[in-house]
């Protein structure tokens, strides 16, 4: 369970409605729930109006969710403040969320984090840069351990990473460019970093591999 801010008022937009795309798509949304469950729809659509503001929810997004799915609005809210992946003030443009989770750290999740604070000066959650570029929210397992250390960045993860890859990493974005996600070492899915040692001498025939052509079929009983 996380401990969240919210924006001050002055950060809080006066109304918020939904947009065309963003109505189209809850009502998409609630075709997948029986009448009177609409409420289990909460996570689609908090998802949907942080898509639609900048990746944050303001309160006036929460009330009007909860009017939606006809729920109390602190109910939207206590969703809101659990999950790690809404977010209820303001983040930048590149939103960095490295995972420091065990595997990750002995796999030099220090680096990551030493190369954000030096590159970019931030050293706590929800720390932006003063141009508005970057925001830092250090996160639990993303899932991707065999590729440690990893970072989130927005939708996308980026693996293999140590301090000099994180480095090139966030200039590129400095420069207004998206790398390639995935593994930052151009290692293969979760390979080995030397490369894959096994099925190294598996060839295939016509779409079959060799081993199972030359298998002879089972006797008829």
């Amino acid at each position: 369970m996380t401990i969240k801010e919210i924006a001050d008022d002055n950060l809080q937009p006066k109304s918020f409605e939904w947009t065309d795309e963003s109505q189209l798509m809850i009502d998409n949304t609630l075709k997948q729930y029986p009448v009177g469950r609409q409420a289990s729809a909460v996570i689609p659509l908090l998802n949907i109006a942080q898509r639609q503001n900048s990746n944050w929810l303001p309160i006036k997004a929460i009330e009007l969710i909860a009017d939606t799915l006809d729920m109390p609005r602190i109910r939207v809210l206590e969703v809101a403040t659990f999950y790690t992946m809404f977010n209820l003030i303001p983040v930048g443009k590149w939103f960095l969320q490295p995972c420091t989770t065990t595997p990750c750290w002995l796999r030099g999740s220090h680096e990551v984090m030493s190369c954000i604070k030096d590159k970019l000066g931030l050293f706590e959650d929800y720390a932006t840069t003063s141009d508005g570029q970057f925001t830092l929210l250090e996160v639990e397992c993303l899932g991707v351990c065999a590729n440690a250390p990893v970072l989130q960045i927005n939708d996308n993860v980026y693996e293999d990473l140590n301090y000099d890859l994180t480095a090139k990493l966030i200039q590129n974005l400095k420069n207004g460019e998206r790398p390639k996600y995935g593994s930052m070492s151009n290692r293969q899915g979760s390979m080995p970093k030397d490369g894959p040692t096994s099925l190294i001498s598996l060839k295939k025939s016509d779409g079959v591999p060799a081993w199972w052509a030359k298998k002879k079929p089972a006797a008829k009983g």
